[in-house]
C-alpha cells in the first residue's frame, strides 16, 4: 500500500474532459470503426452465415463483456480501468500481468491500422509506391499522436466527428442500394469455404475481431466525467450502434450486388455496383471514410493503450518519467514512447501472429471477468451505479459464455491454420516475459 499516495497523487491531477457523447464514439473506435472488413467476412463464408454470425457473436460475445465490464467500470471507475480492476481483485502481480498481456497485443493490433490506410489511400491512388508506404504510416502514428498530445477531449470531440463521417457514408450506401435491391441478401446461406466446422471458425474470429474492444476505453476513466455513470451508459449506447452499423449497410449491399465479387478493402467497389447513379460520389465517400476510420481507430487505441504504461509508472512498475502529466493534464511521456514503439513494429509483418493478438487478449480479459467473480464474493458492498441484477452464479455464467467461444474457435484455428504454431510461439514468449519484467519492477522499486 507504500505506492498508492504516490498514485494518488499523480491521478488527481488529470483533467476530467470527456463526455458520455465522447465516450460513446471512443469505444466505437475503440471496437469498431465502421463496416470495413465485414466485406471480408462475406467473401470467406457467405452472405447468410455471415450475417448469422454478425448477429450470434454480440450476443455470446458482446453481451456478456459489455454487461461485466459496465459493472466494473461503475464500480472502480479509475484511471487503468481493468488493470485497477484486477489489482482491486488479485493483487498488483496479477494486474502486471493483465497491464502487459494488453500491452505485447496492441503491438500488434495498432500495426494494422497505419495499413489499413494505405489500403483505403490505394483508391485515390492506385499507383501508390510500397516505398512510401512506412512513411505514410508514420505520419498516421504521429498525428493520431498530436491529437493525443491535446488532451483526451480532443480525441474524443476527434471521434465524434470522425464516426458521423463514417457512419453517414455507409447511410447514404444504404439508402442508395435500395432501389436497386434484385435478391434477398442471406441467399445463398455458406460459401463453399464457408462450410463446416473450419470455416466456421474461421467466420466467427472474423467477426469477433469487429467486436472484441469494449474494455478498451476504462483505461481513462479517470479523464471521464462521472465515470461511475458515463461508461455503462456509453457501452449502452455503442453496442446497438455498432451492430446496426454492421448490418443496415451489408443487407441493403448484398441485395443489390454480387457477393462473389467482394474482396477485402472494397467497400468503394461495392459502393460502385449497388448505388445506381449515385455509387462513384458514395465510394469516395467510403474510400476517404476508410482512411478517416483507419486514423480514429489509431487514435482512440492510443488514448486507450497509452494509460497502461502510465498507470505501471504511477505504481512504479516501469520508469516514474512515464507516470508524469503535462499542464493538460496529459501523459506526454506515456504517448510518445507508445506511438515511437507502434513506428517501429508497423514494420514487421505481423499476419502470421494475428491469433496470437487473439489469445493474449482472451488472456486478459479473463483476469477482468475473473475479477468481478472475485469482488462480487470478497467485497459485495462495494458497487457503483450500474450492477448486473443477477447474483454471483449469474456472474459466472455470463463470463464463462464468451470464454468457452473464445476458447473453441482459438483451438480449431490452431489445428487447422497454417500459422497456428507462429501464434503459439509467439504467445508463449509474450506471455513468459510477463513475470520476468515483473520480477526485475520489483526489484528495482525495493533497491
Amino acid at each position: 500500500m507504500a505506492d498508492r499516495p504516490f498514485t494518488f497523487e499523480i491521478v488527481k491531477k488529470l483533467h476530467r474532459g470527456v463526455g458520455t457523447l465522447s465516450l460513446v464514439f471512443i469505444l466505437f473506435f475503440c471496437t469498431s470503426g465502421g463496416p470495413y472488413t465485414t466485406e471480408t467476412l462475406i467473401h470467406s463464408v457467405g452472405p447468410g452465415l455471415g450475417l448469422l454470425i454478425l448477429l450470434i457473436v454480440p450476443l455470446i460475445w458482446s453481451v456478456p463483456e459489455v454487461l461485466i465490464v459496465g459493472e466494473l467500470a461503475s464500480m472502480l471507475p479509475e484511471e487503468g480501468g481493468y488493470y485497477r480492476w484486477v489489482d482491486r481483485a488479485f493483487g498488483r502481480f496479477w494486474a502486471f500481468q493483465n497491464g502487459w498481456l494488453t500491452w505485447m497485443y496492441s503491438l500488434v493490433d495498432m500495426a494494422i491500422y497505419p495499413v489499413l490506410f494505405n489500403q483505403y489511400l490505394r483508391y485515390f491512388l492506385p499507383g501508390l509506391d510500397t516505398r512510401f508506404e512506412w512513411a505514410i504510416s508514420l505520419a498516421v502514428i504521429w498525428g493520431a499522436t498530436w491529437i493525443n498530445l491535446r488532451g483526451s477531449a480532443r480525441v474524443g470531440r476527434v471521434s465524434i466527428f470522425a464516426g458521423l463521417f463514417v457512419m453517414l457514408g455507409f447511410l447514404a450506401l444504404s439508402l442508395a442500394c435500395v432501389p436497386h435491391i434484385a435478391h434477398v441478401p442471406w441467399q445463398p446461406f455458406a460459401s463453399e469455404k464457408g462450410k463446416g466446422i473450419g470455416g466456421l471458425a474461421v467466420g466467427i474470429s472474423i467477426a469477433l475481431w469487429n467486436y472484441i474492444g469494449w474494455d478498451n476505453a476504462s483505461t481513462v476513466q479517470g479523464e471521464v466525467t462521472d465515470a461511475s455513470r458515463s461508461y455503462p451508459r456509453a457501452l449502452a449506447f455503442a453496442l446497438p450502434f455498432v451492430t446496426l452499423g454492421y448490418f443496415v449497410p451489408l443487407l441493403a449491399s448484398l441485395g443489390a450486388t454480387d457477393w462473389n465479387t467482394w474482396t477485402d478493402g472494397g467497400w468503394p467497389q461495392i459502393a460502385v455496383a449497388g448505388a445506381g447513379g449515385f455509387g462513384r460520389w458514395i465510394a469516395g465517400w467510403i474510400a476517404l471514410g476508410g482512411m478517416v476510420s483507419a486514423l480514429a481507430l489509431f487514435n482512440a487505441l492510443l488514448l486507450a493503450y497509452s494509460r497502461i504504461p502510465f498507470v505501471l509508472a504511477t505504481d512504479r512498475l516501469l520508469p516514474g518519467s512515464l507516470g508524469k502529466l503535462d499542464s493538460r493534464g496529459t501523459p506526454r511521456n506515456a504517448i510518445v514512447v507508445s506511438a515511437l514503439f507502434y513506428s517501429v513494429f508497423v514494420l514487421v509483418p505481423f499476419g502470421k501472429l494475428v491469433i496470437a493478438d487473439v489469445l493474449l487478449y482472451s488472456l486478459a480479459l479473463f483476469l477482468e471477468f475473473g475479477a468481478l467473480v472475485k469482488l462480487r464474493k470478497s467485497e459485495p458492498t462495494l458497487r457503483g451505479v450500474f450492477r448486473i441484477p443477477v447474483g454471483r452464479g449469474g456472474v459466472i455464467f455470463l463470463a464463462a459464455l464468451p470464454m468457452i467461444v473464445l476458447v473453441g474457435v482459438i483451438g480449431i484455428s490452431f489445428r487447422d491454420h497454417e500459422y497456428g504454431l507462429p501464434a503459439v510461439i509467439g504467445a508463449a514468449i509474450a506471455i513468459a516475459l510477463g513475470p520476468i519484467v515483473y520480477a526485475f519492477a520489483r526489484r528495482r522499486t525495493s533497491g
